[in-house]
């Protein structure tokens, strides 16, 4: 997903009166934005994969968010965030199912030479290259810690 193409479904949405999916486009872009001048100024276009991290920070905010308004009484508040969060996940490229994730942590412990919590690092560190993007990293860091405590 680049950011023209959010730029363009933002246009779409804007003509076709879509509040919230114009209100989370708008968000996601000032977000890259954002991003951009931190990264490297007025001049730095963010990448493709620029975007994608953009996105998967928003997703996590929300995730937060909802967690938050859940548990401090506030059902309307996480119901909007959750909404969001729909629109955000369509953005984001297919997602690793549980069994795609395991054998990957499998493979990576066998070449980090991974055995115990200690290792944890390395192997996290060989996994997150090949799932980023493509699965939530507080899964992969759980499924990583179920495998090395066997």
């Amino acid at each position: 997903m680049s950011k023209q193409e959010l730029r363009d479904q933002l246009k779409t949405s804007m003509f076709a009166k879509d509040e919230l999916k114009t209100s989370v486009l708008r968000m996601l872009l000032s977000a890259i934005t954002y991003y951009e001048i931190n990264k490297g100024g007025a001049g730095y276009e963010a990448t493709d994969e620029d975007v994608l991290s953009v996105i998967q920070t928003q997703i996590k905010q929300r995730r937060d968010s909802i967690e938050q308004f859940e548990k401090g009484g506030r059902p309307e508040l996480a119901e909007k965030e959750k909404k969001e969060l729909e629109l955000l996940q369509v953005y984001m490229p297919a997602q690793m199912s549980e069994d795609e994730i395991k054998a990957l942590v499998k493979e990576a412990i066998s070449q980090t030479g991974a055995a115990t919590m200690q290792d944890m690092g390395k192997v996290m560190g060989a996994l997150m290259p090949k799932t980023k993007g493509k699965a939530d990293g507080s899964l992969v860091s759980k499924i990583v810690k179920e495998e090395l405590n066997k």
